[in-house]
């Protein structure tokens, strides 16, 4: 909120992140400060810092001149300690005057609604993680179609175990609980099974986010029992395909009558297709939904023409949520965003008659077995129906009589 009220751009960082990938990324986009933590689990954050930019041990505070980091002039730490070179954010906060504060309204009257706002780095399925720019207008529309679709209000809390450096946390619940005025509940600083179910038990959470194998582990948390999960109503399960086993558990087990699926992508703010409160569970399981309101959707062929109602293709979206583009790659962006607008998710996906979505693997995952196209997504779906089956992935293989096969 602070980066957005000044026109700054918010560059998300993976905690993860070793020291090539945050070389990487902070040389990639040009950033010129650094807000950080001391540690998390079991990352030295301030020592990759002083890794990176050994000059920091001598410089003044925002004067930084680093080799490896050329850009970065200031590092800003959390935490009451304070270290050579960098600010402490304590420190920042104090220094606020008038001046600033009178400042504000001038500079948030400047900006646009087209201005890029956050640099979000994608994961990817090939090559250097890529910088999708993202603009005011992105997030906060995003933000309020997601938590509409989840019939959010002022009276609901949201639990929200999901990262912040990710779409899921940022757009789709901070601003989209800010969008409607809702309690966010932040269980911990990382994922914990326990600690989100006893943050939803404690605090009464109508609402709860997660990836689905965030809630295969709240199911199979050795006290799940014993956690007073009857305020629950909805939520919302995405960032990867959902088993339908495991969602039908969710509405069973955590009383989330009416959870939603929702699909997209970074480089689309992120959600495009999300599943209604008032779907039938049968289409809540088996599809991510219909369309988003204000985007335009299409599943297209290898010829780029649209296929027929129900048949297989790449699906492809336009409309408000797209990024601006990659981060200083304008080849990356032609490739992913043609001459009209769309942007080509690189999913395969049908949509059926009635509109609803239901992804069935990648344009690249396809299987050509003896001529035949097979779809993994659809072969693993079956074998999650196995009561002992947890965790299953379904790849093609090279072989000689068929031409590629199956391996799971």
């Amino acid at each position: 909120f602070a980066t957005a009220r000044i026109g700054l751009i918010l560059v998300n960082i993976n905690p993860a992140y070793r020291l090539t990938e945050l070389e990487y990324a902070l040389n990639k986009v040009g950033c010129k400060a650094l807000v950080t933590a001391a540690q998390f689990k079991t990352s030295d954050y301030l020592g990759m810092i002083e890794t990176l930019a050994p000059e920091i041990a001598k410089a003044e505070p925002g004067k930084l001149e680093a080799k490896k980091l050329p850009a970065l002039k200031i590092v800003i730490r959390m935490g009451d300690d304070n270290s050579p070179g960098m600010f402490n954010f304590g420190d920042v906060l104090a220094m606020a005057g008038r001046d600033e504060h009178d400042s504000l309204d001038r500079i948030s009257e400047s900006l646009k609604p087209a201005d890029a706002i956050n640099i979000q780095f994608t994961s990817g399925t090939t090559g250097a993680p890529k910088g999708a720019t993202l603009t005011h207008a992105n997030i906060v529309n995003n933000g309020n179609f997601v938590t509409s679709a989840i019939k959010l209000t002022v009276d609901d809390r949201l639990c929200i175990p999901v990262p912040l450096y990710h779409c899921f946390g940022m757009s789709m619940g901070t601003m989209g609980c800010v969008s409607k005025g809702a309690t966010m509940v932040f269980p911990g600083e990382g994922f914990d099974a326990g600690a989100t179910l006893k943050a939803v038990a404690q605090e009464r959470c109508t609402g709860l986010y997660g990836v689905p194998t965030m809630f295969v582990a709240m199911l199979d948390h050795t006290d799940f029992a014993g956690f007073d999960l009857s305020s629950l109503r909805t939520g919302i399960m995405a960032g990867s395909p959902c088993p339908i086993e495991v969602m039908k558990k969710v509405v069973s087990l955590m009383h989330m009558s009416q959870v939603t699926i929702a699909y997209g992508m970074t480089e689309t703010s992120p959600v495009s297709f999300q599943s209604s409160v008032d779907d039938p569970l049968e289409k809540r399981v088996s599809t991510v939904g219909r369309i988003h309101p204000h985007v335009e959707v299409k599943a297209i062929g290898a010829d780029g023409a649209t296929v027929a109602v129900g048949e297989p293709g790449e699906l492809c979206t336009r409309g408000y949520s797209v990024m601006k583009g990659y981060w200083d790659d304008a080849e990356k962006t032609r490739e992913a965003i043609d001459a009209e607008g769309w942007m080509h998710t690189g999913d395969l996906a049908t949509i059926d008659a009635e509109g609803y979505c239901n992804i069935v693997g990648r344009v690249k995952d396809m299987v050509i077995r003896g001529g035949e196209n097979v779809y993994p997504r659809e072969v693993e779906e079956f074998l999650y129906r196995h009561p002992k089956v947890k965790e299953v992935q379904v790849f093609g293989i090279p072989d000689d009589k068929y031409g590629e096969e199956l391996c799971a």
